[in-house]
């Protein structure tokens, strides 16, 4: 997988593992990259078959798979426990990481996640499938932002998301990569398995999130033992990109000693 390694250098430098959503992009985390720099040892990478991680994905793709292949890069950098960040399905990787293998990570930080998929982004996923299968690729990226961001960020923002949407464009991974990821991300549910992830968690929601409601964060926080919430009222599911600000302030206390 491609990777990338930011921040500190010193050998004992704290390291950070950051993971994407369902785009699987190791510079979806842009916003974070210089906060998170001055502190940590950050690693990024992009998804196995997204990005510059090409592969073709089989249909039985799961959320353990990628939290595996995770593991085996932090075994291939020689990192024996991270603190790690995860957005929407990144979240999903690392709750399975604490399950797989709970002495690699300290501290894990969970945005916009579930433990079980709500019917609500059962229903967003079925219209993105559809449009991906019968209208195809184009005006599947041209409709992500509706289920990402706030109105009044999309239409102060427009000019932005249609050059995002063309460099999608230029480098989709596939359909069928696509449509792995997301039966991946609705397959997933640990929710019998909450009180077994013990790392000191931090959840972050969005009450305006349209995608995954903030509900299912307040199910991790209530079954997750060593566990915060942290709500935002607004910025919608993608917050790390529009109010990242407040969003990396929450994000450094957590992880201030």
């Amino acid at each position: 997988m491609h990777y990338e390694i930011l921040g500190r250098e010193e050998a004992d430098a704290p390291t950070i593992l950051l993971s994407a959503g369902l785009g699987g992009a190791g510079r979806f985390w842009e916003p974070q990259l210089a906060t998170l720099a001055e502190t940590h040892r950050v690693v990024i990478y992009d998804h196995l078959g997204t990005g510059k991680s090409p592969a073709q994905l089989p249909s039985s793709y799961s959320i353990d798979d990628m939290a595996r292949e995770a593991l085996v890069l932090l075994d291939r950098l020689d990192i024996a426990r991270v603190d790690f960040m995860g957005h929407a399905l990144g979240g999903l990787v690392g709750l399975q990481m604490a399950l797989l293998e709970p002495a690699r990570l300290g501290r894990l930080i969970v945005i916009n996640a579930w433990s079980r998929v709500d019917v609500q982004s059962e229903r967003c996923f079925r219209v993105r499938i559809a449009l991906l299968e019968d209208s195809g690729v184009q005006p599947y990226l041209h409709a992500q932002p509706l289920f990402l961001y706030p109105a009044d960020w999309l239409s102060a923002n427009n000019d932005r998301l249609l050059a995002e949407e063309a460099h999608a464009l230029e480098h989709f991974p596939g359909k069928q990569n696509v449509l792995a990821r997301i039966a991946a991300l609705s397959g997933f549910d640990i929710d019998a398995r909450l009180s077994e992830i013990e790392a000191p968690t931090l959840l972050i929601a969005s009450r305006d999130d349209l995608l995954v409601p903030y509900t299912r964060s307040e199910r991790l926080a209530a079954g997750l033992p060593n566990a915060r919430l942290e709500m935002f009222d607004y910025g919608g599911h993608g917050l790390t990109v529009t109010v990242p600000e407040a969003f990396n302030a929450v994000v450094e206390r957590f992880l201030t000693p």
